[in-house]
């Protein structure tokens, strides 16, 4: 298989809170984990609302903020909650940066270039 991934993932797993409307078209907001992050995406697991490709959802980690976009979801979790693949909006800084390593943020050109 082709790796299509740009950038480095770090394993993890932490809660964080995700919210959005589910594919009823109702607001949700819940409880969730991360796993497999990057400074553009991460996989969720352990969601009891209803996604599909193509939704935008918010998630807050620590008191930062970001909207993603859903890529992929899927039923592997016993119980029938859902994992989710999800990528950053551009224009949202990651909510996780401190958790990934200082050379994945300069890698990305998420942080500022020294003068020179």
């Amino acid at each position: 298989m082709i790796e299509r991934r740009r950038e480095p993932r770090a394993g993890a797993d932490f809660p964080l809170r995700v919210w959005g409307v589910d594919t009823r078209g109702e607001r949700f907001l819940q409880e969730a984990r991360a796993r497999d992050i990057s400074l553009s995406g991460a996989l969720l697991s352990h969601l009891d609302a209803e996604l599909r490709s193509g939704d935008l959802i918010g998630v807050l980690y620590q008191g930062r903020t970001a909207r993603f976009r859903v890529v992929w979801v899927s039923y592997r979790e016993r119980g029938q909650k859902m994992q989710v693949a999800i990528h950053r909006i551009a224009a949202d800084q990651c909510p996780w940066l401190d958790r990934l390593a200082p050379l994945d943020r300069t890698s990305a050109g998420n942080s500022a270039s020294p003068a020179p």
